[in-house]
């Protein structure tokens, strides 16, 4: 079994443990209640916030904008990729 000194000094401990725990609850406490918030600060909060409706409106297309970049993106890859045609003369005909 426990001895009582044992039992005695681990009563002790925690009794000092919950009175340091109540010490930081008073210091939070007393903390938080120094920190009031005026209207006008909670309006320049509310100001700096982005709204929802903002950060969900994605960006749309229209089908003619689409239209336009695909006409421009197929002209860059034909120059791109465009063979130049050899004219042949009449007089300069290779034989194999």
């Amino acid at each position: 079994m426990l001895d009582s000194m044992d039992l005695s000094a681990i009563v002790t401990a925690i009794d000092e443990h919950i009175a340091t725990l109540q010490q930081v609850k008073q210091l939070l406490s007393t903390a938080s209640a120094t920190e009031v918030r005026t209207e006008k600060a909670v309006a320049a909060i509310r100001v700096k916030a982005p709204s929802a409706a903002k950060q969900a409106a994605k960006r749309t297309m229209s089908p003619e904008g689409r239209a336009r970049i695909a006409a421009a993106q197929k002209k860059r890859w034909a120059a791109k990729h465009s063979i130049p045609s050899k004219k042949v003369t009449s007089g300069s005909k290779k034989t194999l």
